[in-house]
């Protein structure tokens, strides 16, 4: 521990802390924008620049250790000239047409133009106006808002393990993108939508679809439904103003039928079946001999780093699609054949957390008949915030609703779909069941929980060692697919999330998300979970009636033309 002075107050402070981290500690605010707390880089903008007595330049905080007796001052006046050319300068190479992005009132670059005091624009303009990248459907580069600092670089390097986006050039004309200015569509993007997460401004974003949904809405030729992923009731609230965290569920649904949506249906019910799919697709490689281990299949920016990095490994993913497939499949039949409905007016709506979900969406595998798409339109969490706020709803004093039927009874198991670990921990509770033929006494499987970003567990059933393996991120994907191309994985089921801490740190879910606030959405979801009064997939009532009347059995003839598909090597 040393002695320092901040500011003319007298700090007692750990000296392997930065000054930044220090400074956040004793309540003293240094500005900051390159810096995220979950990523590593340091003084990339130097908008987070002290002036240190006895040191001749500006030091960066969040990468300068104090020493002992040192004294900093955050605010001198050489300190908030150096800091508000910097920005000016930022804004000088930068589209600041600030009412019509995505980012407005919400953009770290606008917030700390203000809070410096800058009111007019002091250098000329040199942005060299470049075309948006528009080449996907999950995904938008906008590179004149760019700003430089390096998030969206870390994030795909160091944290998915991608590198799609690196600098290029320098100086002036340094620019972030994919290697030879290559297009999205054109390298190994998993659409993950991380990058737009932790970008401080509106250069990567989602493209966004609320329009098309609009339009739809006021068809009256159309019946348009929409389905809500298990992340959103803990995220949503978040997005409009509440506490991180906060469990929304009923408001949510109030806040669609109030927006027009002809019928509301919760994902869950389909996270349920996917259970029952994928837990005897488990079950029948186990007993016959199939190919292990199995992995699952929910995540669709895993498929696509499956498909682009480790086509090998495609024969040991689940067949089963992801429940907002699954959903849209049913929609388009089971659902309308009960209300007598053409498949072609009912117009699926998805509300995920992730973008890649967008481009899943649009996938030719994802069709009943080859022509419609199982689902039409995939919004994220700030999509629905934006179209809930476009239609002046207060969402903070709205009563509940309950989600209609269907598909609107649910389980637990279901609602942990949205949380690292929680598709193997869904799958466990019924999977176990039914190997043993006894009811669990407890449904918490622990060691598949929490944000490590490599867990395992060995159950033991009837003498037979079941071992487990739960990853997120894509750079631990990258463990798993190694084992397996070695003939070195140990485990008989394997769960993958592209995300860290799964859905409930969705690349759609409101801008910004740190771990700690991950963290937070993960406790709601299992706070969901014991709250309901059911909570194993299996025993959901209207699960078991969905095949009494229509599927018959799980894995049988209607099951595999409905909720299963199959992936490709795309490595070429």
């Amino acid at each position: 521990m040393i002695r320092l002075t901040i500011n003319n107050q007298p700090i007692i402070a750990d000296e392997n802390k930065t000054i930044l981290t220090i400074a956040k500690e004793n309540n003293i605010h240094i500005p900051t924008l390159c810096h995220y707390s979950d990523l590593g880089i340091h003084s990339e903008c130097r908008v987070c620049v002290v002036e240190i007595d006895g040191q001749k330049g500006l030091s960066t905080a969040c990468s300068t250790f104090p020493k002992d007796g040192m004294v900093i001052k955050t605010n001198s006046p050489r300190v908030i000239n150096s800091r508000k050319n910097t920005v000016e300068l930022l804004l000088s190479n930068h589209d600041a047409s600030c009412t019509t992005c995505v980012r407005n009132m919400h953009c770290e670059l606008q917030t700390l133009a203000n809070k410096l005091g800058i009111e007019e624009k002091r250098f000329e303009s040199v942005l060299d106006i470049k075309e948006l990248d528009l080449s996907t459907p999950s995904i938008v580069r906008n590179p004149n808002r760019c700003i430089k600092c390096g998030r969206c670089v870390e994030v795909c390097r160091s944290v998915q393990g991608m590198s799609v986006l690196d600098f290029h050039g320098r100086g002036q004309d340094m620019s972030v993108g994919p290697a030879y200015h290559h297009l999205l569509a054109d390298v190994f993007c998993t659409y993950c939508g991380q990058c737009a997460n932790v970008c401080p401004v509106g250069a990567i974003m989602e493209k966004d679809n609320t329009d098309d949904v609009w339009e739809a809405i006021h068809d009256t030729n159309k019946h348009v439904i929409v389905q809500i992923a298990p992340a959103i009731r803990v995220s949503l609230g978040e997005e409009l103003g509440l506490a991180v965290g906060d469990i929304v569920t009923g408001q949510m649904v109030t806040a669609l039928k109030l927006i027009g949506f002809d019928q509301v249906f919760d994902t869950n019910f389909t996270a349920d079946l996917t259970i029952l799919e994928e837990g005897n697709e488990l079950l029948s490689r186990i007993q016959n001999g199939g190919t292990l281990p199995m992995i699952t299949s929910c995540c669709p920016a895993w498929i696509n780093f499956l498909e682009h990095r480790y086509p090998e490994v495609i024969s040991n993913v689940s067949t089963c699609k992801s429940p907002q497939q699954m959903f849209g499949a049913l929609a388009k039949s089971y659902y309308a054949s009960k209300n007598h409905l053409d498949p072609k007016n009912i117009f699926v709506v998805s509300v995920m957390p992730c973008t890649a979900k967008k481009f899943e969406a649009t996938r030719p595998e994802m069709s009943v008949n080859h022509e419609d798409p199982d689902v039409d339109i995939s919004l994220t969490t700030r999509e629905l915030g934006k179209m809930i706020r476009q239609m002046g709803i207060d969402f903070t004093h709205l009563e509940s609703s309950e989600f209609d039927g269907p598909f609107g009874e649910t389980t637990g198991a279901a609602a942990l779909f949205g949380a690292t670990g929680g598709v193997m921990e869904a799958a466990l509770r019924t999977v176990v069941e039914v190997l043993t033929k006894k009811s669990l006494d407890n449904l918490d499987f622990i060691p598949v929980r929490g944000m490590d970003g490599f867990k395992e567990a060995t159950l033991d059933l009837n003498g037979q060692s079941l071992k487990v393996a739960v990853v997120h991120t894509l750079s631990n994907a990258k463990i798993i697919c190694e084992q397996i191309k070695n003939g070195t994985s140990p485990y008989l089921f394997v769960e993958v999330m592209a995300c860290p801490g799964g859905c409930v740190g969705g690349g759609g879910q409101p801008y910004g998300s740190t771990r700690e606030q991950v963290g937070k959405r993960l406790k709601a979801i299992y706070q969901v979970d014991r709250d309901l009064a059911v909570r194993k997939s299996h025993e959901n009532p209207s699960i078991v009636k969905l095949y009494d009347e229509y599927l018959k059995t799980p894995l049988g003839h209607l099951s595999h033309e409905l909720l299963h598909t199959h992936y490709h090597d795309k490595r070429s």
